[in-house]
């Protein structure tokens, strides 16, 4: 990972870093031995840092483990074992095979006001930019101005988009975007999709009917259902990934706005309770801040070390 994109990731994860650095080193000041008290204080930063009780608890029992092995023997070594465990929680998703198919159908879900259509512009951009001939489509249907916005992003990157009109049947759109990626022979169709809330039963099963009217089309398409949430909303996320991981499966989460939030550590639970990996993660507000996710990167910026 380029010093480039480390700097990135941690600016973006400054209020985060700062949460867990000042939480740590009134620890560590203040105290010259390991102890439980020391577990306790460690208990109250991690799940203030939004890393959930059973991550909090797993990465508590694994230092403690290691404590009575005698690998850990004072706080330096405890600070580094703490690091290495988050390490370890992430890497636990396996590694998806390149797609070698064309077109690559990638459809992106999320409730409302995660950034999931800026997110899709951003995709497009970098796409554009490597080369690839690249489509859009507009199914958000019911949100005022949501066709227009994508239109936008499309200019800007220069793919093109289909849209229908405001409160067109988003299946349709779906359906006429998957032929004509198909006839244009584009290496990427991105979609997007109304926010709907995850305990709307009808606007969950609407996505499932988009996922079949693209497989009759394209069989194992889409290939990709990505979604996005939004850093800031914490442990709600949990409950956002839980609800789109039942309606459609997920192959891939796209984390926005964790620079506008001081509990970045929300990533190390979705991925520990989904199985399903961080793709990216927005830093920013330019199309340069959505960037992929670095495990070493991340826990590295975390603790603000770069790494090598």
């Amino acid at each position: 990972m380029t010093s480039g994109f480390w700097q990135k990731t941690g600016k973006g994860l400054a209020k985060t870093r700062h949460f867990l650095s000042a939480g740590l080193g009134s620890i560590f000041k203040k105290k010259r031995e390991i102890d439980q008290d020391t577990f306790d204080r460690l208990e109250a930063l991690l799940i203030g840092a939004d890393l959930g009780v059973e991550v909090t608890q797993v990465l508590l029992a694994d230092l403690k483990a290691s404590v009575e092995r005698k690998e850990v023997g004072n706080l330096e070594t405890l600070r580094d074992k703490l690091k290495t465990s988050l390490i370890e929680i992430l890497k636990q998703v396996p590694v998806a095979p390149p797609i070698d198919e064309s077109p690559i159908v990638t459809l992106f879900v999320g409730v409302n006001g995660v950034g999931k259509t800026t997110t899709i512009g951003k995709h497009a951009k970098r796409l554009c930019a490597e080369g690839k001939k690249v489509l859009l489509a507009a199914a958000d249907t019911f949100r005022a101005g949501a066709g227009e916005q994508l239109s936008i992003w499309g200019q800007r990157a220069g793919a093109e988009v289909i849209r229908f009109p405001p409160g067109a049947d988003p299946s349709a759109v779906v359906f006429d975007a998957t032929s004509a990626a198909m006839a244009r022979k584009v290496d990427h169709l991105l979609i997007d999709t109304a926010g709907r809330l995850q305990t709307k039963h009808n606007l969950m099963e609407e996505l499932k009917k988009m996922t079949r009217v693209i497989s009759k089309q394209i069989p194992n398409a889409p290939h990709e259902k990505i979604l996005v949430l939004d850093a800031t909303t914490g442990q709600n996320a949990l409950s956002q990934a839980e609800h789109f991981q039942k309606a459609i499966g997920l192959t891939g989460i796209v984390l926005t706005k964790l620079d506008g939030t001081g509990r970045g550590g929300i990533v190390v639970p979705i991925v520990q309770k989904f199985s399903v990996p961080i793709i990216e993660i927005g830093v920013g507000e330019s199309p340069e801040d959505l960037i992929p996710f670095d495990i070493e990167n991340f826990v590295g910026a975390l603790f603000e070390e770069e790494n090598p």
